[in-house]
């Protein structure tokens, strides 16, 4: 599991060379370009860019703006003032991948956006919280679940985390809403490496996807955030593995491995 740190520390540097930029009249472009420019720098493989799916994605980081849930392909699009935007990005180092999304607010925001991105935030502390208490990943889900329920907001069904190691994806799925079905259920044990990624929409859970063949955004327009760390389950407890992205407040009161 150390090694997978040379990949988070990597992805967490990315994550603020982006947040640099974002501000009013920012490009999604720019900051894509650099992020590249951050994994070239070390030598990195970024995990997204050409990943399979009806056109494969053209991007080294999905950005995805205001009612975007996730997958948003970077371009032209200007930021405003009172957007915001989640960046989901990983790469491979030595083999070992990390994966790692936030959501940021350009200038400010709305009071209907800071309470969704608090309580997004709130989520993924609550899901990493479990991994120490909870003995099946059910139990964790049913604590995001309720959360989510009890500030009116929704959960993303359609999309959900997973295991990560030599490659992006791997077994089990880990998803962040309550699901009956014991296949999508697992024992929460030391050695795990787990990207959790609660996406969270201010109306209902339903998603379209754009004619790009990518971009997923809320049904009813309204806003989403998307926030995801890379976390080792370790015998001391849950450790990050892409400490450092989100800056202070995403470490969330946990250290890293």
């Amino acid at each position: 599991m150390r090694l997978m740190r040379a990949a988070g520390v990597v992805v967490a540097e990315a994550h603020q060379a982006a947040a640099r930029l974002i501000q009013p009249g920012a490009t999604t472009r720019e900051i894509d370009a650099a992020v590249a420019e951050v994994f070239q720098k070390h030598g990195a493989e970024p995990l997204f860019l050409g990943f399979p799916g009806k056109v494969p994605f053209p991007a080294v980081t999905c950005t995805s703006l205001n009612e975007q849930i996730v997958h948003g392909i970077p371009g032209d699009t200007e930021l405003q003032a009172g957007d915001i935007l989640s960046l989901d990005t990983g790469c491979r180092i030595g083999g070992w991948c990390a994966d790692s999304a936030w959501t940021y607010a350009v200038g400010d925001v709305d009071p209907l956006k800071q309470r969704l991105m608090r309580v997004g935030r709130e989520l993924l502390r609550v899901a990493i919280t479990g991994l120490a208490e909870c003995k099946r990943w059910s139990e964790v889900a049913q604590r995001m679940t309720t959360l989510s329920r009890s500030e009116g907001f929704s959960l993303v069904e359609q999309f959900v985390g997973h295991a990560i190691g030599r490659e992006m994806h791997e077994s089990p799925q880990v998803p962040n809403h309550y699901d009956s079905d014991a296949s999508m259920d697992f024992e929460i044990r030391p050695g795990l490496v787990l990207a959790i990624e609660p996406m969270l929409n201010a109306g209902s859970p339903g998603v379209k996807i754009l004619s790009d063949h990518w971009t997923a955004v809320t049904v009813d327009g309204r806003p989403s955030v998307h926030f995801e760390h890379t976390i080792a389950v370790t015998s001391d407890g849950p450790r990050l593995i892409t400490a450092g992205v989100g800056g202070s407040e995403g470490m969330l009161g946990f250290t890293e491995l």
